[in-house]
Formats: structure tokens, sequence, C-alpha cells
């Protein structure tokens, strides 16, 4: 990791139609660091987020990840990018280790470096007991374990949380945040909560938004 920022956002602002998502969001997020963007439900999380995982283009501003444009250089940011949206599209008729595998290959990696990366990812996500499972038979808590194994499968510089403990009972909250406590220093990691105590407790840093707004 260098000493350029990770995230940059310069002004951000994202319309749908009349309505602003977002409006002149500025931030910088130092590489290695895992910081918490708070705010209610409706804030402008989820659209920030999108923006940066190149899901969505801003409508004004620059946004850039690992020093990559979000507009110019989607491709590049993705090879350096994990994202764990609110609701991850897990397949239920799938196994945990069929999964990831093919998530591998969607990614792109090279078919003799996939079962590698699928197992080095299961210890620390959790999930090595239950890889040879249906990932329907799963509780949500081990759900969202998945999804976060398939977010670190190509050891991106950026992970990126939206809402990951939404759903989950206080003991998988406790799980989540312990597995996610030990990604600090190795990834850049941004993760959103409308929960402060949560925020608190895992970031080093935190970014509020209200209402589109920092």
């Amino acid at each position: 990791m260098n000493d350029s920022p990770a995230i940059q956002l310069r002004q951000v602002t994202k319309y749908y139609g009349k309505r602003a998502g977002l409006v002149d969001f500025s931030a910088e997020i130092a590489c290695g660091k895992l910081v918490g963007l708070l705010g209610p439900n409706g804030a402008g999380k989820t659209t920030a987020l999108r923006i940066l995982s190149c899901c969505i283009p801003p409508s004004s501003g620059e946004a850039r990840v690992c020093g990559f444009d979000v507009f110019a250089d989607p491709n590049e940011i993705r090879k350096r990018l994990g994202y764990l949206p609110e609701n991850c599209p897990l397949y239920p008729e799938m196994r945990v280790g069929e999964y990831l595998k093919w998530i591998a290959s969607m990614k792109g990696m090279p078919p003799f470096d996939i079962d590698k990366a699928v197992f080095d990812i299961l210890e620390p996500c959790g999930i090595e007991y239950v890889r040879n499972q249906f990932i329907g038979s799963l509780s949500k808590g081990f759900r969202q374990r998945v999804g976060l194994a398939s977010a670190l499968l190509h050891k991106p510089e950026v992970l990126i949380l939206d809402e990951p403990t939404a759903g989950l009972d206080p003991l998988q909250v406790r799980e989540f945040r312990s597995v996610v406590g030990t990604l600090k220093g190795k990834h850049t990691v941004l993760i959103s909560s409308h929960v402060l105590s949560e925020i608190e407790i895992m970031c080093d840093e935190v970014i509020i938004l209200n209402e589109g707004w920092v």
C-alpha cells in the first residue's frame, strides 16, 4: 500500500431525476483504514457506495478508487475492489465451495489459482465447516460470511460493505464484526451502517451523511 488515498471523492453529486441522492460529497480515506459511513436510512450511503463500486455514475464531481476514476477506469477499479451489497445475490441451490469457485471464475481468476483462492478464504471468513453445504440451508449470518468471502477472493485492495449486519441477530453481529476486524490493515475497508454503536466499535474513522449531505 502506498501513501496515496485509497478512496477519494470530490464534490460528488448524484441526482435521481429531480431528487438529489447525494450532494457535494467530499472525502478521502487512507490505505489500510477501516472507515465507517454513518447515517439514517435514505441518507445517501448506498448511493455513495454504488458510485465507488462503479455500479452507477455520479451526476457531477470526481470519485477515485486506488487512483482510478470511476467513470474512466471502471475495469481497473473492479480488479482492486471487493463489494458486498446489503442483499448479496447468492444462489441457494449451489454449495458454498461450488459458488465461490464460480465467483472466482467470473472475476477472471486463472483456473489454476481458483482452488487455492477458495481454500485460503474459507477459514478467515469462518465458513470452512460449511463449504459442502447448500447456501440455501445456511443461516443469514453464514450467508453474509459467504458473501464476504466472495468479495475477498481476489484479494482486493479496497473492500466496500453496505449494511453488512442488517438482519443479523446479536450473536451473528458480534461474529461478523470479529471477522471484519481481522481485515484491518490488510485492506482498506469502507463499511456503511445506520447504527452508531456498531461504527464506534469497529472503525478507525467515521464519515456522517444525512439527506445526501456530509
